[in-house]
């Protein structure tokens, strides 16, 4: 009967690719002014057939939701659970916590608020958390004590079954738990320090680029170009390639979707106030450069090896791995470069 989960027209693109790939059927809800959740638009959404909501709070607009309790009151009443997409956990560890808003089931993101790399595919991990009640859903094997040993327990007549080979990538819950450990209650100041941030550098640079919400941020904010584009043609793609002649690597554009010409800027907590000025009066100057000389972004980067890619191509028939053959020898000889493993064979 519940076969439906919402999520908010903010969400990150893996929150509806994992409704699906689950079998449920995807359910949006608007955002209203303030940038939450748009509780009129959801009580008419949420009923019998409603399995759970889906939410990062605070959100990718980088806003904490004022309607959070609100919000969860709807899903209980409706009999469905509250999931927490743990993505921006570092806005509040150590300052409140997820079960207090009322979710039922929270994943922590390893591979960015602990410290887990980030790009180039990970590694990552995602540990879950459950309220009691839903516990014995949880997968087999689980991890259980007895006195001053541990095993692996299959015998959980209720599980889900097992999702994995073995328990997910454990090198990495050993690092993240290290690195907590060593945080201790400091964690809090970590989140303190990455809102701090974030804040500044949105008291710097809203005036020139368009904030959408009117309020204080949390970890991250969003800006809008379009009055770069508006009044001089230039794009907030442009805005980014012109970053990296200033040495900045660009941050997330075009995300979320409901802003236009958008600009996502997490400085997290570990940047000196000096990077933040640069990085602050580095965008200041390319608004200026836009206004003056237009033509300087829109053939952006100037000092990088390559300049614009064909982006719909790299998308439809990505390269994902350098081959020496196909590329000549930097050193002049004029033909196809080998290794010299290769060479004879």
């Amino acid at each position: 009967q519940r076969r439906e989960i919402v999520i908010p027209d903010t969400a990150h693109g893996t929150n509806p690719a994992s409704v699906t790939m689950a079998g449920y059927k995807l359910v949006d809800v608007k955002t209203d002014p303030r940038g939450n959740v748009d509780v009129d638009d959801l009580r008419g959404k949420v009923g019998p057939q409603t399995a759970g909501l889906m939410l990062t709070n605070p959100s990718t607009l980088g806003l904490f939701d004022e309607g959070i309790e609100e919000i969860t009151r709807i899903f209980h009443e409706a009999g469905a659970l509250m999931y927490y997409d743990g993505a921006n956990l570092n806005a509040i560890c150590g300052i409140s916590r997820p079960g207090d808003f009322g979710f039922d089931i929270v994943h922590f993101n390893l591979h960015k608020t602990f410290s887990q790399p980030h790009g180039g595919g990970g590694p990552g991990g995602g540990p879950i958390a459950v309220r009691e009640r839903l516990e014995p859903y949880l997968p087999v094997p689980a991890v259980v004590r007895e006195g001053e040993a541990f095993r692996l327990d299959y015998g959980r007549p209720k599980t889900i079954g097992k999702v994995r080979g073995f328990c997910g990538p454990f090198g990495v819950f050993v690092r993240s738990y290290a690195y907590i450990r060593s945080y201790g209650p400091a964690l809090r100041e970590m989140s303190e320090v990455a809102v701090l941030n974030a804040n500044y550098l949105l008291a710097r640079l809203k005036d020139t680029y368009e904030a959408p919400f009117d309020r204080l941020c949390m970890h991250e904010f969003v800006l809008s170009g379009r009055k770069l584009k508006r009044e001089h043609g230039v794009t907030t793609l442009d805005v980014a390639k012109r970053l990296m002649d200033y040495g900045f690597h660009p941050p997330t554009i075009y995300f979320p979707l409901i802003v236009p010409e958008a600009l996502m800027i997490e400085p997290t907590e570990t940047e000196a106030k000096e990077t933040l000025d640069a990085f602050a009066d580095a965008m200041l100057a390319i608004a200026h450069e836009a206004a003056g000389q237009p033509e300087l972004l829109k053939e952006a980067p100037h000092v990088r090896p390559v300049k614009r890619l064909d982006e719909v191509r790299a998308a439809k028939q990505p390269v994902v791995r350098y081959r020496f053959e196909q590329h000549e020898d930097p050193q002049g000889a004029g033909e196809p470069r080998q290794l010299e493993a290769q060479k004879g064979a």
